[in-house]
């Protein structure tokens, strides 16, 4: 029976694949418009295409309509020439008014010609709504006849290139076409239809499925989501509020970013105002667990309405579910309880839990959009992006039995793997197997890949250096998503080699001594942490031994672990999270079109309370490589015991080492090419953030140019984009000077506060 019910389950994840990948086409109308309105003749599509003029009439006048793999193609053509020539207030056929609540249905303002609209995401015309039309009923009103979701801007790398989840996923545009996040709007008396405020309704700026991904419930039996968007909800039960959140009535849609993963769950945020309407308490009396008891009224209604809850109980983000059936298929709903601390200050800022509704259903939307609807925590959220990018399993039809089964994705994580022993940390079973708990391991037998936190020894700083005034520190944008870019990491177990051959192609960790490379002492080193030289053999990610090999040292490799099954496994993660970033930061006024003294300029004049969802994006990107060698937590963890973490098969301590090493190389490469062409040296490195000592108080004021006054090729250079920098904080040359006599970091408190204790 259970096998019987996984061929069912494998079959219909089947069709909802074949389903997914049918590119999305406008109507056989807005075909030829958009040809014709593009200047091009048929003859032209058709030769482009490879085919008949005969078919392009045909797919013009909805006899026929292309297969792949000219569909593909064809939609592509088409989605471009929608974007170049959209659709006006003139010329977009109307859809027909739905009759639903007729008699309650507020008139729709007639079309003005000319008329000065929002600008709207670039979709095929026929399928967009124009923004002054109210949606009547809108909830469940009827699409228009022919219509199909609006095509997506920028996203994960994958879904342009695999046509996966194309015109499901709602993406964030590209930096070119980034608008900026409404302003949440304010609540009018205007009645809502059918719970929903339609008249007041506004486009959120990146294309939304149903009423989008989440809402923020504010206690008085409104939900509010993106837009202005105000629905009508159960407020006496959590059984009751979990069945609306799942059905048309909320019509929360969070579309898969790959054709081979799921839908998200609908997520639904309770203020405190809610948490106290659904009888639950505004602290939670185990500090320790961070979860409600078992035997709280509200779990026994969850009980008895047979819901039930994951692993880690109803704690901040709980997850409630039931388990899926043929007939029901998933049903699943993502809580966050803000009064409980669902929202860390140190990832979105520290009042954004306290913003009216509105704004928060606002913020948090965008975040859904452009990154993923949050899962938990951005570290949790930043993990569950990369399976979701990356599903582990996709439904194969075996040709031996003909029924359908699981069958591994290529270039995914499949299933958890063990890492090597000089990978793991001190706690895992592998390490325990080998040595006494109170063993402290040495550099050849742990692998210790972790970012900078070095400074420079006070009596090496010159006559010249101490002659200057400031130091000035300059933080690279994304360094560890950058440093994610075109890795090549791990994906299966690692194999044990002695004596190989280094192969800096190979991802793995490598035994080899790089004590005798000589580098400048007013440098760190790039092959440590704490950028001392290294005082003899130590394992190595493939990135830094890749460096030695750069920097001219031979390298040879006593033993290594290393992963002949291998990719470019976070790619499409980096994409989507460069996206985001890119996006939010033109939200704010902040473009890579802005030359560097402009650039500097507009960052010093970022208002500090309208970058939550810019922190939040950070704190992913960080959080999400973090988690990859998540530690046991809890009083009751006994060492050497599994813990549930290791189940994961992105666990995988190894690649997060190899990003870590990347960034780290990255970095030191960047500082050597500043002291070789210009004598700058850094006074202090923490992680991404390096500190040098400077004439002036910008960073223009140091950094080196051409003598075109172009940044010099392979330094630090200033901008948006992941990878370049920006001004990070400047202080005076005694502060500096004085933090380098008492051991102190000047990087850490470069901004005037402990950077990384506020988590940057």
């Amino acid at each position: 029976m259970e096998n019987e019910q996984q061929s069912l389950f494998a079959a219909v994840d089947a069709l909802l694949e074949e389903a997914a990948a049918q590119d999305p086409l406008p109507h056989p109308d807005e075909r030829k418009r958009l040809r014709e309105a593009a200047g091009l003749s048929q003859d032209q599509i058709a030769k482009a295409l490879s085919v008949r003029r005969e078919t392009v009439t045909s797919w013009e006048t909805g006899r026929t309509a292309p297969r792949p793999p000219k569909r593909a193609a064809y939609a592509r053509l088409l989605e471009g020439l929608a974007t170049l020539r959209p659709v006006n207030a003139v010329n977009a056929p109307q859809p027909p008014t739905p009759t639903v609540n007729a008699v309650n249905a507020a008139p729709s303002p007639a079309p003005t010609v000319n008329a000065q609209e929002p600008p709207a995401p670039p979709g095929y015309g026929v399928n967009a709504a124009p923004s002054s039309a109210p949606t009547v009923n809108g909830v469940n009103a009827p699409r228009a006849e022919g219509a199909a979701p609006t095509p997506p801007g920028s996203g994960a790398e994958p879904q342009f290139r695999d046509r996966a989840g194309r015109g499901t996923a709602p993406q964030g545009p590209t930096p070119a076409q980034a608008a900026p996040t409404p302003a949440a709007p304010t609540r009018n008396p205007t009645p809502t239809v059918n719970g929903v405020n339609a008249v007041n309704a506004r486009r959120h700026p990146t294309p939304l499925e149903g009423n989008g991904p989440l809402v923020v419930l504010d206690g008085t039996g409104h939900a509010h989501a993106a837009g202005g968007l105000v629905l009508d909800h159960p407020t006496t039960t959590l059984p009751a509020l979990i069945s609306w959140a799942l059905g048309p009535d909320a019509d929360l849609r969070s579309p898969r970013l790959h054709r081979n993963g799921k839908d998200g769950d609908p997520l639904l945020v309770l203020t405190a105002a809610a948490t106290e309407a659904l009888g639950l308490p505004l602290v939670l009396e185990d500090r320790r667990a961070l979860r409600l008891p078992d035997t709280h009224p509200a779990l026994k209604q969850l009980a008895k309405g047979k819901w039930q809850l994951t692993r880690r109980g109803f704690g901040p983000w709980p997850r409630v579910y039931r388990p899926a059936t043929p007939t029901t298929g998933r049903q699943c709903v993502q809580l966050a309880v803000l009064p409980w601390g669902a929202l860390d200050p140190r990832a979105w800022g520290e009042d954004t839990a306290e913003l009216p509704a509105p704004e928060l259903a606002e913020l948090l939307t965008t975040y859904a959009a452009r990154v993923l609807t949050p899962r938990g925590s951005t570290a949790v959220t930043g993990l569950e992006l990369m399976t979701a990018l990356r599903p582990p399993t996709r439904a194969a039809r075996n040709p031996q039995t003909n029924t359908w089964e699981s069958a591994p994705v290529a270039g995914s994580l499949v299933r958890p793997v063990d890492p090597a022993p000089p990978e793991a940390p001190d706690e895992h079973p592998v390490v325990a197997a080998l040595y006494p708990r109170a063993h402290q391991r040495t550099p050849d037998q742990v692998l210790d890949e972790e970012a900078y936190d070095w400074i420079r020894d006070p009596e090496l700083l010159s006559d010249a250096e101490c002659t200057r005034t400031h130091a000035v520190g300059i933080d690279v944008n994304m360094a560890f998503a950058a440093a994610a870019n075109r890795l090549v990491v791990g994906l299966g177990p690692a194999v044990h080699a002695s004596r190989p051959r280094f192969d800096p192609k190979t991802p793995g960790c490598w035994l080899a001594d790089l004590s005798a490379l000589d580098l400048d002492p007013r440098l760190p080193s790039p092959f440590t942490p704490h950028g001392r030289r290294p005082t003899g053999p130590a394992w190595y990610a493939t990135p830094t031994l890749a460096y030695a090999l750069e920097l001219g040292h031979p390298v040879e490799p006593a033993e290594a672990w290393l992963r002949p099954d291998n990719g470019p496994y976070l790619d499409a993660w980096y994409t989507r999270l460069r996206d985001a970033y890119v996006a939010t930061m033109a939200d704010l006024g902040v473009t890579p079109a802005l030359s560097e003294p402009e650039f500097l300029t507009a960052m010093a004049a970022l208002p500090s309370g309208s970058k939550q969802v810019l922190s939040a994006i950070k704190s992913t990107v960080k959080g999400g490589i973090g988690k990859l060698r998540e530690r046991p937590q809890g009083a009751g963890y006994r060492h050497g015991e599994p813990w549930p973490a290791l189940e994961r098969p992105t666990w995988r301590p190894d690649i997060r080492a190899a990003v870590i090493s990347t960034a780290r190389v990255n970095m030191h490469r960047k500082m050597l090419k500043i002291a070789t062409a210009a004598g700058e040296y850094p006074i202090a490195v923490l992680s991404d953030c390096a500190v040098y000592l400077s004439d002036g108080p910008s960073p223009l004021d140091f950094l080196p140019h051409t003598p075109e006054g172009k940044p010099l090729p392979g330094g630090f250079r200033l901008g948006v984009s992941p990878g370049m920098v920006k001004h990070e904080g400047t202080q005076s040359l005694l502060w500096a000077v004085q933090m380098l006599d008492e051991g102190l970091n000047p990087a850490r408190h470069i901004k005037g506060h402990d950077a990384a204790a506020d988590g940057e």
